[in-house]
């Protein structure tokens, strides 16, 4: 067995500098700030569209079909990018692919300014859009690992919360930006194209980042992974995670060596083995199930509010927003007080019961209708909160990043369902009936989360991906 001790008295320490608490709380915040950054980039990138699909329609003579398209390459884009990025960076390292998933926003994002107005604009557009969406679920594969096996275990579930909020503050401020720019005369290809601008900060930002010490770990790089610590990481307790992954990883080789068996690298495969098919069903079902019936009532806020007296403005798109807002925020604060299943399960059965009185209390009155919605719009974001911590954190470092990747690409099936599903169904079994669907997807999140959901609040992740690989 390896000595931690030994090996990391090995290590230079010359510059005082750079091991001083300082240098290594200014570090955490760089990390946090471009993570988060990118968050709010991916919003922004999906909200800038809506201020100016007016012009656009007009100067490209976009029909319904050309303008679906565009409008659903980020979340094809997602679809693919999040696991493919999530091998990758299980395969190359977070470093290289943190930086080379920016850069793809960086040129995808400036290709929108180049945008021609001939036949094949749309196809243009739509590629352009597709490989800004690639690039989207590259950071949630990337950076929330690089983010949870960097973050002090105290503070990692807010921290990794944080990243929700900053996606919803990218979008609502896209909308502002994007619908002042428009009144103010600003051709549309130079308001999308605002997003270079923050693409190009944050390419910069990340350069010369460090490579986690956890994928080190996973590759055999024993004395980087401890370097790394030493220099950047100030928390004892990650120390302590550190080391503790590294005796985890070490009786894993024993244990193959003596049945003659090698340590596999990172597969979509080994998702569904003995050890980890829990986790992948618990974290791919969960955020399916969170997303699934937001996305329907969020997208269409005004047209179901309608059916039930109310249409519009405030009571619409704008109170459901603000209410969900509140519900991430409520939770980042509550996160590593609290714990993790207290926010995840409770909720869930609550915004069950919610959907299903809606859907059963055919004569409802409409001021009730309003404040059930608004109530699952706040409990329904404080749980999907949780989407952005519980993968982060309960898959071993091997599988960190496909294992995110897999769950935010199964995710986006629901969020497509929902969205594009939502209409047929009021149309053809009514609003009703509708809801009551809506409901069941909860109660099916509900139940699963009650089964698989683990807490992890103040845990090292090499406790819990002892835990959960067992």
């Amino acid at each position: 067995m390896i000595n931690p001790t030994k090996t990391t008295a090995t290590v230079d320490t010359s510059s005082s500098k750079e091991t001083s608490s300082r240098f290594k709380r200014r570090f955490m915040v760089r990390l946090v700030a471009v993570f988060i950054g990118g968050m709010f980039l991916d919003g922004y990138i999906l909200g800038i569209i809506g201020p100016v699909t007016g012009p656009m329609r007009s100067d490209l003579q976009l029909d319904a079909l050309s303008l679906g398209m565009i409008a659903a390459g980020p979340l094809a884009g997602i679809f693919i990018g999040s696991p493919l990025a999530g091998w990758a960076t299980d395969k190359f390292g977070r470093k290289p692919m943190f930086l080379v998933d920016m850069g793809l926003f960086l040129v995808a994002s400036a290709a929108q300014f180049f945008v021609t107005s001939g036949d094949g604009a749309v196809i243009q557009l739509a590629l352009i859009r597709f490989l800004m969406g690639v690039a989207i679920g590259g950071e949630y594969s990337i950076g929330g690992p690089l983010l949870s096996e960097f973050s002090p275990p105290k503070l990692r579930g807010r921290l990794l919360g944080l990243t929700l909020i900053a996606w919803y503050v990218g979008f609502m401020m896209a909308f502002i930006i994007g619908t002042l720019l428009h009144d103010a005369g600003t051709p549309w290809r130079l308001v999308i194209g605002t997003s270079t601008i923050l693409a190009f900060i944050l390419f910069i930002a990340r350069i010369g980042l460090p490579e986690s010490p956890s994928w080190l770990i996973t590759k055999g790089r024993r004395e980087e992974a401890l370097a790394i610590a030493h220099k950047y990481v100030e928390s004892p307790q990650m120390h302590n995670s550190i080391t503790e992954e590294i005796d985890l990883r070490m009786l894993q080789e024993a244990q193959a060596a003596k049945g003659r068996t090698k340590i596999k690298n990172a597969s979509f495969g080994m998702l569904f083995s003995r050890e980890h098919w829990r986790t992948t069903l618990f974290t791919a079902g969960f955020w399916f199930c969170a997303v699934t019936p937001y996305f329907a009532i969020a997208t269409f806020a005004d047209d179901v509010l309608s059916q039930f007296g109310f249409g519009g403005g405030w009571a619409g798109g704008v109170g459901l927003s603000a209410l969900a807002a509140a519900g991430v925020v409520t939770t980042v604060l509550l996160i590593d007080k609290l714990g993790r299943r207290i926010l995840t399960v409770p909720g869930q059965w609550l915004c069950a019961g919610i959907l299903l009185v809606i859907g059963v209390w055919a004569d409802a009155p409409a001021i009730l209708v309003l404040a059930l919605f608004l109530a699952f719009s706040f409990f329904n974001a404080g749980y999907t909160t949780l989407t952005q911590v519980y993968p982060a954190e309960v898959f071993p470092a091997p599988l960190r990043g496909i294992g995110m990747g897999f769950a935010a690409a199964f995710s986006r099936i629901g969020a497509a369902l929902g969205t594009f599903a939502l209409p047929w169904a009021i149309s053809n079994i009514g609003l009703g009936p509708s809801m009551v669907v809506a409901a069941v997807v909860a109660l099916l999140g509900a139940i699963l989360s009650q089964w698989l959901a683990p807490e992890t609040k103040g845990r090292t992740l090499a406790e819990i991906s002892a835990d959960v690989s067992h």
